[in-house]
């Protein structure tokens, strides 16, 4: 029952129930019948007594036939066995109870579809000898095996002699991560256990190639070898190899297992957010963000409480800009100068500089980065601590600031609920009211495949909670990461800001070069399912155009515009780009990427965190299904009275029911703005 609510609390949407089926079902063989059998004859509720049990003479009997056997050949092969690669990090630290909890999860990850293979990893220490780590590693690997075999018939097998290490590992650079000098020597060990529905526990200790001799080896490089082998690259590939025999061992071992996740459990949690105080990262685009958040890390202790101060308004949170060329691909295929990969300027900084915990984060990314690197854009990691992933009920009542969003009475003009920013200070606690048991961040991404909170909700809605002993924590210190794709801001807004056109700056025009405008229209007409009428809407936008925001190869985007209220409604002493408003004109995601890969999570964070900050507004009809995905990101809606409109807005402080100010200059716009549809049916909206 327990794993029943953690499945129905996680599957939020049909579409992903339906792409965790897809994906995760059973593949059982089919198998031809060709005579009726007892259960069929009793379904059709008729007795047909012997008339088809088989005869023996008939069915050893030779049998001639000519043409085409009509009979198609029965696939019985398995398909692709789903796997997680698990590092538990400092097992010794963690307590009998929380490892019960973490093995209990993962035992229904293997029931939900998914098998984990885990590594213990505990770490490192001058004043112990390597013989005591590995005795401690393999101390930890058995405690983790039992505690799995407590709650799993099928059990789990500890594994120590898999690796194997030569010479060459100390000859290549650190940044090499396709071939080390690391490897799994003995596959069928390891996929043995898998496929008998066992979870294999690792020990990071490998034999010497030349003296067979065992060593410890770091935890970091055992997951990389893994990752390696489960995506079928090998250690040496010979250059005159036959293309042919080379791409039969890649299907052969694709085919075999499929490495969905990288899981990281470790008690520091997940990346933290600098311009968050006590909050990780909740989903980090590593195309995107991976240098931005190695060097915020990499900052020297001095600077930490610069770092931890809250930002100034409208400036950017946690999220910057990169241009579209892929630095993933590129950096994890380096075979040559290893200077170029990580960040350059953490090699400038000396290792005391930076604090003990940040250097972890630091490793528990750079694994990340290169393990996604190998691995299908499909693959994901999570990083979480093993109390989350243990799913520990809280033992105090939290206290916690609630959040709703501001949204006002279209003929009383009253608002409903509370608006953010008449929230008091304090927080407010909720006496007598049971907690809602958390969820499962290891269940929740099976599932879904995405974060348990969507990275571009505000702030509010994530806010940190506090204990009865006044420690404040994150709500779940989780990050999900992909390796993702890259966005692209034209203009970028860290070099020119976004503002009203003047003479001296105009608006950017879509025959830009930088803009493929084929491949907008088809983005937007996709997105929305109908046909734009081109010229109108080129027209209508001609010089008002704020910027153009570009997920991947436009996977996704929006395009935002200045628009100018009506004159009822604008101040007349008040200049036209002064009072000129920052439009979400169209925001569109291609269907085939919807609801997966976190692509309107990237736009949308783009847009409210690096080039509108200060806020935005726009409008959706009112039986748009995606208006719940609005309303949770906005900080207030209106219904607009006598249309089909509803009008959102990402700006602080702003309230309802007024006809002048800047809510009167949203609803004019949002009045006003003309479609530009081909079927020309937004005349009745």
């Amino acid at each position: 029952m327990e794993l029943v609510l953690d499945v129905l609390g996680s599957a939020a949407t049909k579409r992903e129930a339906k792409s965790y089926l897809s994906r995760f079902r059973s593949e059982k063989p089919k198998h031809v019948q060709t005579r009726p059998s007892s259960t069929q004859n009793s379904a059709i509720g008729v007795n047909l007594g012997n008339l088809y049990l088989p005869v023996r003479a008939i069915d050893q009997s030779p049998r001639f036939s000519q043409g085409h056997n009509k009979r198609q050949p029965v696939d019985d092969k398995p398909g692709p066995l789903h796997t997680a690669l698990v590092k538990i990090r400092d097992p010794q630290s963690i307590d009998e109870s929380t490892l019960q909890q973490v093995a209990l999860t993962l035992v229904q990850l293997s029931r939900l579809g998914m098998s984990s293979v885990v590594v213990v990893d505990c770490g490192s220490d001058d004043n112990k000898s390597k013989s005591d780590y590995r005795r401690l590693a393999t101390e930890q690997a058995d405690r983790v095996a039992a505690a799995v075999e407590h709650h799993d018939v099928q059990g789990a097998r500890r594994l120590d002699s898999i690796f194997e290490t030569s010479a060459i590992a100390g000859g290549l650079l650190s940044t090499v991560k396709v071939r080390s000098g690391i490897r799994v020597s003995n596959r069928n060990l390891l996929r043995t256990p898998l496929r008998k529905g066992k979870i294999p526990v690792v020990a990071p200790v490998a034999f010497t190639s030349s003296t067979q001799a065992l060593v410890l080896i770091p935890a970091d490089e055992a997951i990389l070898a893994l990752t390696r082998d489960f995506a079928g690259l090998r250690p040496q590939l010979v250059p005159d190899a036959d293309p042919r025999a080379v791409a039969n061992y890649f299907d052969m071992t694709q085919n075999e297992v499929s490495l969905d996740r990288v899981i990281l459990l470790d008690p520091l949690g997940g990346i933290p957010a600098p311009s968050k105080i006590h909050q990780s990262h909740v989903f980090v685009n590593l195309e995107q963000e991976y240098e931005s958040i190695t060097s915020e890390l990499s900052r020297p202790l001095a600077d930490e409480a610069e770092t931890h101060s809250p930002p100034r308004d409208g400036a950017v949170r946690s999220f910057t800009y990169s241009p579209p060329s892929s630095k993933l691909g590129d950096a994890s295929l380096d075979f040559g100068n290893g200077n170029q990969h990580h960040a350059g300027s953490i090699t400038q900084r000396t290792e005391h500089q930076i604090s003990a915990e940040n250097r972890t984060h630091m490793k528990n990314l750079r694994l990340l980065h290169d393990t996604l690197a190998i691995l299908p854009p499909s693959s994901s990691g999570l990083l979480t601590t093993p109390e989350t992933a243990a799913n520990l009920e809280r033992s105090q009542h939290p206290l916690r600031r609630p959040h709703v969003t501001a949204s006002w009475d279209q003929h009383s003009g009253q608002s409903h609920g509370n608006r953010p920013h008449d929230l008091p200070a304090p927080l407010v606690a909720a006496p007598g009211v049971g907690t809602r048991r958390q969820r499962n961040p290891l269940i929740h991404n099976l599932l879904t495949d995405k974060p348990v909170f969507s990275s571009s909700l505000p702030s509010e809605r994530t806010q940190k909670t506090i204990g009865a002993a006044g420690q404040s924590h994150a709500i779940v210190p989780a990050t999900f990461i992909k390796r993702g794709m890259p966005v692209t801001m034209i203009p970028d807004p860290r070099i020119q800001p976004w503002r009203p056109p003047t003479a001296a700056n105009p608006a950017i025009q879509l025959s830009d070069p930088r803009i493929d405008l084929s491949r907008l229209i088809l983005l937007i007409e996709d997105s929305f399912g109908r046909k734009l009428d081109v010229q109108h809407y080129l027209s209508r936008i001609s010089d008002r155009i704020a910027g153009i925001i570009i997920a991947g190869e436009y996977e996704g985007g929006a395009l935002l515009t200045w628009e100018t209220p009506t004159p009822k409604v604008t101040h007349p002493q008040v200049e036209m780009t002064a009072s000129m408003v920052p439009y979400l004109d169209k925001f569109a995601v291609l269907k085939r990427s919807q609801g997966a890969g976190g692509v309107a999570d990237i736009v949308f964070t783009a847009m409210v965190r690096t080039c509108f900050p200060e806020g935005v507004c726009w409008r959706s009809r009112r039986d748009n299904p995606v208006n719940k995905w609005y309303f949770e990101r906005a900080r207030g809606t209106w219904k607009i009275p006598e249309s089909n409109w509803t009008m959102f807005w990402t700006t602080e402080g702003v309230q309802g029911g007024k006809e002048t100010g800047v809510f009167g200059d949203y609803e004019a716009v949002c009045r006003g703005v003309e479609p530009s549809w081909a079927d020309k049916k937004g005349v009745i909206d």
